[in-house]
């Protein structure tokens, strides 16, 4: 590690999220520094290192020869879904820490093998909840737990967008598919909101027969049964307009929060008490920045991260549960890790707003604008 206790970052992957969120962030934490990319397309990798002055540069080929080469602490991957075990396990079993990007892996088989070569190693392992730092999430989680809204009995969210044909998230064998991609975060939500596990779910999906939903389903409706008879319900699309909103319904009022899963923009929260509501804005904050400023953080200090393994763990846990429910039109028990940590207002950081908007190479946005 450098003596300025800053940790030394490579990212692994330069699609669109990583161009657009991640890499511009690491000059907004005073804790964290960008020293290598890692991606087998050269273009990206010649033009994104001259824009970020990035001395060393990887091809996917040459990833050990990044985990070994002493110049970095701590990889962001940002690859698709599939490859995530694989990446993270080879970087833990060089004793490098991990930042890996949600869905934590595919299967919980692939969760359980990251888990064990961070623990075997002695590194830190950060599934990337960005949302876990955010402060009008966790101001929501605040005013639900204080039970200003009575008991709160009800989740509902929609999370919806549309995903040009051809997009990774269109495809089966990157663990792609309406629920990894998006319908994490309204399973997150439901969890770190009622700040618990859910003990069973139900879902249908539906597909118009449109031929970029050849391989994942257009849209999915999911029902999740919380302890103390809670019921959570989410739908999420690739096929629709975009909205990422969520409401929680307690016995005496009700939480709105609008662009509740957004990265970058304002978020707003309508909370209404015996019919009166009350409005609060959440201007726009550098996300990307919290999270590696966060995670630096509990490196040098050797803290365990809150969004952890067991976190991403459960998600998929839950994730595989739904697809199941899918395929066999029945309900399905959800076994999940109990979590001792949850995320609290606590854990809120502020970082300035990254109005740096990057030109976007060889890369789009899910939906296929740069």
């Amino acid at each position: 590690m450098t003596g300025t206790n800053k940790i030394r970052y490579a990212v692994v992957g330069l699609g669109w999220f990583a161009q657009e969120a991640a890499l511009p962030a690491f000059t907004n934490t005073d804790n964290s520094e960008l020293v290598a990319l890692v991606s087998d397309d050269v273009t990206k990798l010649q033009e994104i290192s001259q824009k970020y002055g990035i001395q060393h540069t990887y091809s996917y080929e040459e990833y050990e020869d990044c985990l070994t080469s002493g110049e970095i602490d701590a990889v962001y991957i940002a690859l698709p879904n599939h490859l995530h075990r694989e990446y993270t396990v080879r970087a833990a079993n060089q004793a490098i820490h991990v930042l890996c990007e949600k869905p934590m892996a595919v299967t919980e088989q692939e969760c359980e093998a990251m888990i064990k070569a961070a623990k075997d190693n002695g590194v830190k392992l950060m599934i990337a909840y960005r949302l876990h730092l955010e402060p009008a999430n966790l101001q929501a989680v605040e005013i639900v737990r204080s039970q200003q809204i009575g008991e709160a009995r009800v989740f509902n969210s929609v999370f919806t967008q549309q995903v040009e044909g051809g997009n990774i998230r269109l495809r089966n064998v990157t663990g792609g598919g309406t629920i990894y991609d998006i319908g994490i975060y309204c399973i997150n939500a439901a969890r770190y909101l009622f700040q618990d596990e859910p003990t069973e779910v139900f879902a249908v999906a539906a597909t118009k027969g449109e031929q970029r939903f050849s391989e994942v389903e257009e849209m999915a409706s999911v029902i999740l049964r919380f302890p103390n008879e809670r019921l959570a319900t989410f739908t999420c699309s690739f096929g629709a307009a975009k909205v990422s909103t969520y409401q929680v319904v307690g016995t005496k009022g009700d939480l709105r929060v609008e662009s509740a899963y957004t990265w970058h923009g304002e978020l707003k929260h309508y909370l209404t008490i015996d019919g009166e509501t009350q409005e609060q804005t959440f201007a726009q904050h550098d996300q990307l920045a919290a999270e590696f400023k966060y995670f630096s953080d509990c490196i040098l200090q050797d803290k365990d991260p809150e969004p952890s393994g067991i976190e991403g763990l459960n998600d998929v846990r839950i994730i595989q549960a739904i697809y199941q429910s899918i395929e066999t039109g029945q309900p399905v028990q959800v076994q999940t890790l109990d979590r001792s940590q949850r995320p609290t207002a606590d854990q809120t950081i502020k970082r300035p707003a990254n109005e740096d908007q990057p030109e976007l190479i060889r890369a789009a946005a899910p939906s296929g604008n740069s």
